[in-house]
Order: C-alpha cells, then sequence, then structure tokens
C-alpha cells in the first residue's frame, strides 16, 4: 500500500522518433509565421547553406538578415564592421 500515490508521467518519445510533418502542414506553419521569425529560421538554415560565387565560395553564416519592410534582407556581414573590443587604459 502507498501513502502517497502518485500520478506515473508517461515517457515522453524523443522527437526523432515522431512522424515527420507532411508538406502541406509544412506550408501552413510557414504561413503563420512573422517576417522577423521567417528572418530567423532563415539564420538557422544559412548555416548549411554554401554559395557559389565566380570568385570565391561563401558561407551562409557570413550573411546576415534583417526585415526591412515587407521584405527580408541578406547582406554581407563586413568584418570591419563588427566593432572590436575597446581596451580601457589601466589607472
Amino acid at each position: 500500500m502507498k501513502l502517497w500515490p502518485s500520478k506515473k508521467q508517461p515517457a515522453r518519445v524523443p522527437q526523432s522518433y515522431n512522424p515527420q510533418l507532411n508538406p502541406a502542414e509544412v506550408i501552413d506553419f510557414y504561413s503563420r509565421l512573422t517576417l522577423h521569425h521567417q528572418a530567423a529560421l532563415l539564420r538557422l538554415i544559412s548555416r548549411n547553406l554554401v554559395i557559389k560565387n565566380e570568385e570565391e565560395l561563401l558561407m551562409g553564416y557570413d550573411f546576415g538578415f534583417d526585415v526591412d519592410g515587407a521584405v527580408i534582407c541578406m547582406y554581407p556581414h563586413d568584418e570591419l564592421s563588427q566593432e572590436e573590443p575597446v581596451e580601457e587604459p589601466s589607472a
């Protein structure tokens, strides 16, 4: 006899075992996202993206994504535009 009966939680199924979404569900989900959500999703997808240029190969994480009005803008990150840490003078 248990003094404090507990409700056993059902075991969670790992995500990799859950059934995949069909294409219609993916399109429906994507259509409900805002442009900011879509830009964030593009940032994640761009990590696996390689852009072949005539001179070089560009990786997707070399680009930034911003929402400008009703469109998502993709722009290359400039190494010079990133702020470098400024050393404070010692006292």
